[in-house]
């Protein structure tokens, strides 16, 4: 499974966003230009999170983007349900989903045990996690 580049990169705009957390509001055409993704990409995704509450916006020679709360208070989870909806691997537990071998299907059950793992698992990775400089060891690692 790989997350949408929507959602992708909703992770990438947020954690740029979240290293100015705390500073001076951060217009959409500066996380475009930190993130080196397109200005109209971000627009949409600025929209989407501002639209889902994890980021505010405000208008005018003051205005700009800044986290809705803290970065500690936004998890992965947060982004890509803000972007994506619900994560879930498999689309049969929503109930307009149209599935061939619904009738006989016997993980049909099981996949809210596997969405709720899945979830947890992103819910537990904070912003803040992601927006920190790495650390040397964690640069070595990645080969960076």
């Amino acid at each position: 499974m790989r997350l949408s580049s929507m959602a992708d990169y909703a992770v990438v705009t947020m954690s740029a966003a979240a290293r100015h957390c705390g500073g001076r509001r951060v217009s959409a055409a500066q996380l475009a230009e930190e993130t080196g993704l397109p200005a109209p990409t971000v627009q949409k995704l600025v929209s989407r999170l501002s639209a889902a509450g994890l980021l505010n916006s405000t208008r005018g020679a003051h205005g700009g983007l800044k986290l809705a709360r803290p970065a500690a208070a936004i998890s992965v989870a947060d982004i890509v349900e803000a972007v994506e909806g619900p994560i879930a691997l498999a689309a049969c537990i929503d109930h307009a989903h149209d599935c061939a071998i619904e009738d006989g299907c016997s993980l049909r059950p099981r996949w809210p045990q596997v969405n709720t793992a899945l979830r947890s698992a992103l819910a537990s990775i904070a912003l803040s996690e992601l927006a920190a400089p790495l650390t040397p060891s964690e640069l070595e690692a990645s080969g960076t």
